[in-house]
């Protein structure tokens, strides 16, 4: 008989055990907290966000936002542009482009290196499931840039796969226009 409790323990002491393990090994190779490496790795796929978005897309308070912002600015990796009517745009700078780049990679050498215990056949069933636990976790707007913050989103939409989130976002999308359309 299948142990659900069992299951659902193992699901978060390895997400966790994950979690921490990406999270150290992308602020270090990025030299930021997590979430000014979140904001390097929103910024790599979507530039030209304001403060008060990016701080949206990474789960921080506009004024939590504002500090990490003015933070990456000193040490080089954004920078601001003046857009109209007072707004400010963010853009990577060349040496923040690279640390996103360095720190996707080093991410990526940790989720590898776990997977290494897997066969093919296991990393392709865990594949389907967590596609499916993924769509599972997204419930509203907001969600898809909150969950695939720190995501190597090229990875995620090679070969010409579809991403969980971005499908589930999609889809709640459009349920949401055709009830309300």
């Amino acid at each position: 008989m299948h142990d659900e409790s069992r299951t659902a323990n193992l699901l978060g002491a390895a997400a966790l055990a994950l979690s921490d393990a990406v999270v150290a090994e992308a602020t270090r190779a990025a030299g930021t907290s997590s979430s000014g490496a979140a904001a390097l790795v929103v910024l790599s796929t979507t530039s030209g966000l304001s403060v008060t978005e990016l701080g949206r897309r990474v789960g921080l308070s506009q004024s939590a936002a504002a500090r990490m912002v003015g933070g990456l600015e000193k040490q080089g990796l954004i920078r601001k542009e003046a857009s109209w009517g007072g707004w400010v745009r963010l853009q990577l700078s060349d040496l923040g482009a690279q640390a996103a780049h360095t720190l996707l990679a080093s991410r990526g050498d940790v989720l590898r290196q776990a997977l290494s215990r897997l066969d093919d056949q296991e990393q392709e069933q865990l594949g389907e499931l967590l596609s499916k636990l993924l769509t599972g976790l997204y419930r509203q707007p907001g969600d898809a840039e909150r969950i695939c913050r720190l995501c190597d989103r090229c990875a995620c939409v090679r070969d010409s796969a579809i991403c969980p989130v971005g499908q589930a976002d999609g889809d709640h999308r459009v349920s949401n226009e055709r009830d309300h359309g």
